[in-house]
């Protein structure tokens, strides 16, 4: 089931909801359904050994996929 975000362009808020067969959504704020589907990023971690052996970790540093949210780490706030 696919999670989409969007921007009410009444209200200017962004945010994600659920979208299943002919669902329309609407804002959850000002029930307006002129909206626009935004491009969600995905957050991505790729672990490897460094020159020196060491292990190293490389983020997608801010490309949290949770609307508003600019944590590095989805853990942070349980979505993940």
């Amino acid at each position: 089931m696919p999670i989409y975000e969007y921007k009410c362009n009444a209200c200017k808020k962004k945010f994600e909801t659920l979208v299943m067969g002919s669902f329309k959504p609407q804002c959850p704020d000002c029930d307006s359904q002129d909206l626009s589907r935004l491009m969600s990023t995905c957050g991505f971690v790729s672990k490897s050994t460094g020159a020196s052996g060491a292990p190293q970790v490389t983020t997608s540093a801010g490309a949290s996929a949770c609307s508003g949210c600019s944590s590095t780490n989805c853990s942070s706030c349980g979505m993940g």
